[in-house]
């Protein structure tokens, strides 16, 4: 089911841009304390969680966005939210992104299920009877959105959220190269870079490290690190593999999709028609709010709001 979202942009942040930048330089974190756990992994390397303080209700895991974490502007806020509402919350990091670098060459990517699948089964042994749900924020999106289109009746959760999903890799990273989106892939691969150089003066890796400060574009990244890393055959080849879109009328868990129109991450082209949804999916697309904003006043915030009366009454 494909809807207009009630999300109604605070007067004084009009456009993409600013209510895309908002959330980053203006939101302090909630007051919300978090326990660190790490977890080893069956092919030696780890992942670390954060937990919100402890709460009886059903287990939400939160999969960040690109270079994201606990600490990323909209981590804190969902987390402060579903902890209120009685959920126990926690973000998951995926490799590499809790603040030390992982064990091994690979990394993570935007097709990367594996772990979030080995949590939630984790999560499941430890307590059968303790529901699980998960909210992906872009590309954690867009991988939850995979994960639950591969396993269709299989997949373990109650119920899924995303935010700001690049459902077409392609089309997103093209996009990125355009106007004032091009800001925003700057700081992204000068990140992405950053990260990877560090690991190759730790250890040996399967790419040309010297030619990391020339890329540029999520593109010329992709197809020289994410993709060799993890097994693709080119940036193309990754891209196909990896995008949400075309999982999603396979899944069959209820989920909530929250997008915005005008999301300079990606083009209107990029957002699934309503042919392409499963019965299960309901995708609230909003005309504005930018890439994960949706500021509704000061300290308002739409995904905040929504997801939680909808995982209230899911759950």
């Amino acid at each position: 089911m494909l809807i207009d979202g009630d999300f109604r942009p605070a007067w004084w942040l009009p456009g993409a841009h600013l209510q895309t930048l908002a959330p980053t330089l203006m939101r302090r974190r909630p007051p919300i304390p978090l326990g660190r756990q790490r977890l080893e992994l069956p092919d030696g390397d780890f992942i670390d969680l954060d937990w919100a303080p402890p709460q009886p209700g059903p287990r939400v895991i939160l999969f960040h966005g690109l270079e994201g974490s606990s600490r990323s502007p909209y981590a804190g806020g969902l987390m402060r939210r579903l902890h209120d509402q009685g959920f126990q919350a926690l973000t998951m990091h995926f490799r590499g992104c809790s603040g030390e670098p992982n064990r091994l060459p690979r990394s993570y990517f935007a097709g990367d299920t594996g772990d979030m699948a080995w949590l939630v089964d984790h999560l499941l042994r430890q307590e059968p009877t303790r529901p699980v749900a998960a909210i992906g924020v872009s590309l954690g999106g867009n991988a939850l959105l995979k994960w639950l289109g591969e396993t269709g009746p299989d997949n373990p959760l109650a119920a899924a959220v995303a935010i700001s999903v690049p459902f077409d890799l392609d089309r997103s990273a093209r996009r990125m190269e355009q106007g004032l989106s091009r800001f925003y892939q700057w700081y992204l691969v000068g990140r992405l870079k950053r990260s990877a150089l560090r690991k190759c003066r730790l250890m040996p890796m399967p790419l040309d490290c010297a030619a990391l400060p020339r890329l540029r574009t999520f593109r010329e990244f992709d197809d020289a690190v994410t993709a060799p890393l993890h097994g693709f055959a080119g940036v193309d080849d990754y891209y196909s593999r990896c995008s949400c879109r075309p999982y999603l009328r396979r899944i069959q868990r209820p989920t909530l999709i929250l997008h915005a129109r005008d999301d300079p991450f990606m083009t209107p082209e990029t957002v699934p028609t309503p042919d392409e949804l499963s019965p299960s999916i309901r995708l609230e697309l909003s005309r504005a709010g930018g890439h994960v904003g949706f500021v509704e006043g000061v300290g308002r915030y739409w995904p905040e709001r929504r997801i939680g009366d909808w995982l209230g009454e899911i759950l």
